[in-house]
């Protein structure tokens, strides 16, 4: 029994290595220009297939670091919908419960991190995108702020509400990755916490949602406004 708990820590042990060296490495230089081998060496490990034995596929590997990161980040929300008003009809509300738990869960991992940019590189890929993505939407709390949030923004066209969410999702990776990569270089940052990057996001996010729509002429004259 004790041969088998040693053995199940030494496997815990490297798969925390592998997650921690692949998150690194994919965040500071692009998922797929990292080798597994390369991975398995930043992570200590003679054994090359260390990789391969422990996660599978890169995909699966990208897969274990989202999850690793949202158990945390789910506590954050579920936190703040605790306190939250469920019919609150304030967009900020709902802005707050997407963008808080990240921008919280990037403070409490310390200087440096590397969540925030492993996340913008991952999303730049189609495929692995949609890693990202699922698993968020997996989360019945994140559905139900996406819910309430789209209910506060029910006068928008389909095609505009369809726009500014890509919009919003951007804004709120890329902004956080350049403020984890301005900490890593030790740069000057345009606001001095976490908590203040918070609210200057969910400004920013809020008034995304609200802009005022431009009207396409297209549109006005019955055609479908498409390049």
């Amino acid at each position: 029994m004790a041969a088998r708990t040693v053995r199940a820590e030494q496997v815990s042990a490297t798969r925390e290595s592998i997650l921690t060296a692949a998150e690194r490495l994919y965040a500071e230089q692009g998922v797929y220009a990292v080798s597994n081998r390369q991975v398995s060496e930043a992570a200590g490990q003679g054994n090359n297939a260390a990789v391969g034995y422990h996660f599978g596929t890169k995909a699966d590997l990208v897969r274990a670091i989202v999850r690793k990161h949202f158990v945390r980040i789910e506590q954050v929300r579920l936190r703040l919908l605790a306190e939250l008003d469920e019919e609150s009809a304030d967009i900020r509300d709902w802005v707050a419960c997407l963008v808080r738990p990240l921008t919280e869960h990037l403070a409490e991992l310390g200087r440096p991190s590397w969540y925030a940019r492993f996340t913008a590189q991952v999303m730049t890929d189609p495929a692995l995108r949609r890693i990202v993505i699922d698993e968020t939407l997996s989360s019945p709390s994140m559905r139900m702020v996406l819910e309430r949030l789209h209910r506060c923004l029910s006068d928008l066209p389909v095609e505009v509400h369809a726009e500014r969410s890509d919009m919003a999702r951007e804004l709120m990776v890329h902004m956080c990755a350049e403020r984890e990569r301005a900490l890593a270089d030790n740069t000057p940052t345009p606001r001095s916490s976490w908590h203040d990057t918070a609210l200057g996001l969910t400004d920013a996010v809020v008034a995304l949602w609200l802009a005022p729509i431009t009207p396409c002429p297209r549109r006005q004259r019955g055609e479908i406004c498409r390049d």
